[in-house]
């Protein structure tokens, strides 16, 4: 199983919670997760982080083998096959979201979790199949069989332990 991380659990991490200097372990973890095959993302992510002026951009932009690259022909079929869903709903969404949603990284990221057997997304956005104001990752994962969850979850899930030693 690989788990591919949503560009708001990153952002997330480094703003609240796992800040880069109070947790460095986190970040850490997120590498070697990468390199024993359990964590990625794809290079959009990898795009819109290193777009920033922060720090979390210096690190990605030395995480190049973390982005996983969508331009294989699974990668790209799949992600025509979430265009032509997320063009199906369109007239029940805001005007614009279409739009907004197939122009980042995450109809790219449920397309490279549909062409990697056991895929499952992270992200910190929530299944609600009322919104309207924008199409979700969940909510576009769920009719192709895509498990969502949250960095909570991955960490509960891989044992992940962020130890104090003196």
């Amino acid at each position: 199983m690989i788990y591919l991380l949503d560009t708001n659990t990153l952002i997330e991490a480094k703003n609240r919670y796992y800040r880069m200097t109070t947790c460095p372990a986190y970040w850490s973890w997120v590498e070697r997760s990468h390199r024993a095959g359990v964590v990625a993302s794809i290079e959009p992510v990898g795009a819109e982080l290193r777009r920033g002026n922060d720090e979390l951009a210096e690190w990605a932009k030395n995480q190049d083998g973390l982005f996983l690259p969508v331009s294989d022909e699974a990668t790209q079929q799949a992600f025509a096959r979430v265009a032509e869903h997320v063009a199906s709903q369109a007239a029940m969404m805001k005007v614009g979201a279409m739009e907004e949603f197939l122009g980042g990284a995450d109809p790219w990221l449920l397309a490279k979790a549909m062409t990697i057997p056991d895929a499952v997304v992270v992200t910190h956005e929530h299944l609600n199949l009322q919104m309207r104001r924008k199409y979700s990752i969940p909510n576009v994962c769920e009719p192709f069989g895509v498990s969502c969850i949250d960095t909570f979850e991955l960490l509960s899930r891989t044992d992940a332990r962020f130890v104090l030693v003196d």
